[in-house]
């Protein structure tokens, strides 16, 4: 964990996130990021289900006065440009409603229980780690107090199904203080799989980003009918379980869905100075067998990985390399069909000596005991 600025409260007992309330100085100048308050969360090594990438979106929102609620769900750090104004106002890199007002001259202040609210889709259902409620230069006008809830319902439900009074929300973060200017980080210990989250802001304000890292955990009967597909996908419940160097980007930029657009839309390594190599190893959605190997390094035109390697294993048992170190080409979708599938619950690609892979696809089909392991889960987890 880095070491927080003085401004930071302690983290509450029964939590290892550090927490931030209050204001940041007014912006004087300079980097706009030079105070920002952050940590090192640790539930950030899961996937962000709220990525766009994925098919996250804010489906509604009951007020987004000042700046748009789809702000919340954009890559990257919210921007800030200290010039730019609108008929509206100060234009905002985030989701900002207007300021609340009482009843009448004798109650001017908000109601202790006013709020406003945004509805999130997330990209792929899943089990949610930890939350990031993130006020980059929101300094001043930022929520007094923020909550996080979820729900897991089928198919596509639009706003009003999921502002039903027969919709049961389950809370992830009971109503908390946040700072402006911090990313505010709030670990979830709710085992169950859930498909939309409420951001609720008390009584009003802005956030800039919103972030939901967790597990997707992929409907067994959609796997089951599309027979093959890519067992390794972040989608389809594939998962990151570490790397050997992110210097330069997530190891979760492999298995996102969709060609690389960019170079940093890819897992790219630090350059070796030594005789090792660099990795990644996966947890495939469930045991599986595989026929099929793409290994794409688009983007990547003079830092490709040289060379690569796949292996698999199931559990903890001994690792069987299915394709050896082969030469690599820069820029280049390389495909492979395995001459006797390979059956495993994890896959780890080495590349020497170091550079990158933007995508990587194993492509084949559930076991029979990875199937029946997947629909135990999904059910375990209130599906």
């Amino acid at each position: 964990m880095s070491d927080l600025p003085a401004s930071a409260s302690p983290a509450a007992p029964s939590s290892s996130v550090p927490s931030f309330t209050g204001d940041a100085s007014p912006y004087g100048g300079g980097d706009p990021y030079a105070d920002y308050r952050t940590a090192d969360f640790p539930f950030t090594s899961y996937a962000n289900l709220a990525d766009r990438q994925l098919g996250a979106g804010v489906i509604a929102a009951n007020d987004e006065f000042f700046a748009q609620r789809e702000n919340i769900l954009v890559a990257g750090r919210a921007v800030f440009d200290p010039e730019h104004f609108g008929h509206k106002g100060k234009v905002m890199d985030g989701w900002e409603t207007r300021r609340r007002r009482g009843v009448s001259a004798e109650h001017p202040w908000p109601a202790d229980d006013d709020h406003d609210w945004a509805l999130l889709r997330l990209g792929a259902p899943g089990v949610i780690r930890g939350v990031v409620i993130d006020t980059a230069h929101f300094r001043g006008n930022y929520p007094r107090a923020v909550s996080v809830e979820a729900v897991a319902l089928p198919g596509a439900p639009s706003p009003d199904d999921l502002l039903s009074d027969d919709v049961k929300w389950t809370t992830l973060v009971e109503r908390a203080l946040v700072g402006g200017h911090a990313a505010n980080g709030f670990a979830v210990d709710v085992e169950q799989r859930f498909t939309h989250v409420r951001i609720t802001q008390h009584p009003d304000g802005g956030i800039a980003r919103v972030r939901v890292y967790g597990e997707v955990v992929a409907d067994p009967g959609w796997l089951g009918a599309l027979g093959t597909f890519d067992v390794v996908a972040l989608e389809n419940g594939g998962q990151v379980e570490g790397a050997s160097d992110l210097f330069y980007s997530p190891a979760t930029h492999s298995i996102q869905p969709g060609r690389s657009r960019k170079m940093d839309d890819g897992w790219e390594t630090r350059r070796r100075r030594d005789h090792g190599n660099d990795w990644i190893r996966y947890r495939l959605v469930a045991e599986s067998e595989i026929r099929a190997i793409e290994i794409d390094t688009a983007y990547l035109k003079g830092n490709a990985a040289g060379w690569a390697s796949i292996s698999i294993r199931t559990g903890e048992g001994a690792w069987t390399e299915v394709l050896p170190r082969t030469r690599l080409q820069p820029d280049t979708n390389h495909r492979f069909v395995l001459d006797t599938p390979a059956v495993g619950t994890h896959a780890r690609v080495d590349i020497y000596p170091d550079g990158g892979i933007s995508r990587l696809r194993l492509f084949g089909s559930l076991t029979k005991r990875g199937a029946t392991q997947l629909a135990a889960r999904h059910q375990q987890l209130g599906t």
